[in-house]
């Protein structure tokens, strides 16, 4: 592998609890690109974030990360108690303090800006979300590592949320690594795909990856009609 990669997996293997999660999985990020990581419940998606962002050792193989690479991360989920009184002004000050006029301006960056002053719990779940990814921009990363960065949104506001990682992609000229269920919905917010189910399937395109006899084992005929729903071009604007 060539030093021009942000972060570079090679030949990793990880065990759980005694399981083998990952086996013998290879992954190289570049800059700019949006790779999306794609796999049933269960398939080491989360894993294999974890080991590109240095939070679980590998059994085996080996993780390269560029020297000084600035990473932001979305987790999946964010658990708050419900007594806690905490704006998201509040929440995003305690992840990175600087001017406010930064933390707003990531805030309009993302479209949450009249959200700064509401309690975390009064946000709704496209909210919310918004929230956790500039979260993560006040790292002002090189590489942006979205973990379902979707989950608990409807599908009209899924598709924004993509279209929205792309503009900040085009924008900040940052690496996205991302995990994704359904590659229907990121097929025209994508770079280049990677199917996982504890080892990698198949990766490319997703044109590509759509013909690939082991995405069609894994997934099914009916992922492929589905994928004709939403294989539009990435410059498609959806009216709001």
């Amino acid at each position: 592998m060539g030093s021009t990669f942000l972060l570079e997996i090679e030949n990793a293997t990880a065990r759980m609890q005694g399981r083998e999660v990952l086996k013998q999985v290879s992954l190289a990020i570049s800059p700019g690109e949006i790779v999306t990581v794609i796999g049933p419940n269960g398939a080491g998606k989360t894993t294999l974030l974890r080991v590109a962002l240095g939070l679980l050792p590998p059994t085996a193989g080996q993780v390269r990360r560029r020297p000084r690479l600035r990473i932001g991360y979305m987790p999946q989920r964010l658990h708050i108690d419900g007594t806690l009184p905490l704006s998201v002004r509040r929440f995003l000050s305690l992840a990175r303090r600087g001017a406010v006029e930064d933390l707003e301006a990531t805030l309009e960056e993302v479209g949450a800006l009249q959200t700064a002053d509401s309690p975390l719990q009064a946000l709704s779940g496209g909210e919310l979300q918004r929230i956790l990814l500039a979260r993560a921009l006040l790292r002002d990363p090189d590489l942006l590592v979205l973990d379902e960065p979707v989950q608990g949104v409807d599908v009209h506001g899924q598709v924004e949320l993509f279209q929205l990682i792309t503009r900040i992609r085009n924008r900040r000229n940052c690496a996205v690594l991302m995990v994704s269920h359904d590659l229907h919905l990121v097929m025209a917010s994508t770079d280049r795909v990677v199917c996982l189910n504890h080892h990698v399937c198949c990766t490319g395109t997703p044109e590509v990856v759509t013909h690939n006899p082991a995405y069609l084992e894994l997934f099914g005929p009916l992922a492929v009609q589905n994928l004709a729903i939403y294989s539009h071009d990435k410059d498609h604007k959806h009216e709001g």
